[in-house]
């Protein structure tokens, strides 16, 4: 007698090739963030950082937030996807703090090694461009 396999309809079945290895330690993930909100409210109060700016992370936030969690709702359906090009443009134009927390919460594109690599190269292409924009609107040291 064959008793039918349990099926788990929260993972996916593994799929030869690809390209997927052990998630980061969340802590990492926890921590930069908050490291970052801390780094962005020293900016804003103290740098003359623009309301826009924190409009936009916080926009670019909940929309980022919100497509990876219709991105995992789809993935688990078996439906169509939002590209991971999307995924990583959203986190690229101040979206990644929202992208961090839905890859946490929702355990999305956690495991895939080149999205990974791609998601926090786009972190730190917007962390630089950020930086590079309050250099020039507040220089660090005015003489």
């Amino acid at each position: 007698m064959s008793h039918p396999r349990p099926r788990n309809p929260v993972a996916a079945p593994e799929r030869p090739g690809r390209d997927l290895s052990r998630p980061l330690p969340a802590a990492l993930s926890w921590t930069v963030l908050l490291v970052f909100a801390g780094a962005f409210a020293i900016a804003y109060l103290g740098f003359d950082l623009r309301w826009w700016i924190l409009a936009l992370y916080g926009g670019g936030s909940v929309v980022a937030f919100a497509a990876y969690g219709l991105d995992k709702s789809a993935a688990r359906r078996g439906a169509g996807r939002i590209s991971e090009q999307t995924l990583l443009i959203l986190g690229l134009v101040g979206g990644w703090p929202g992208a961090l927390i839905a890859q946490q919460l929702f355990r999305h594109k956690t495991r895939k090694r080149s999205f990974r690599r791609a998601f926090w190269g786009t972190v730190g292409v917007n962390i630089l461009a950020l930086g590079a924009y309050l250099y020039v609107v507040a220089p660090p040291f005015s003489l």
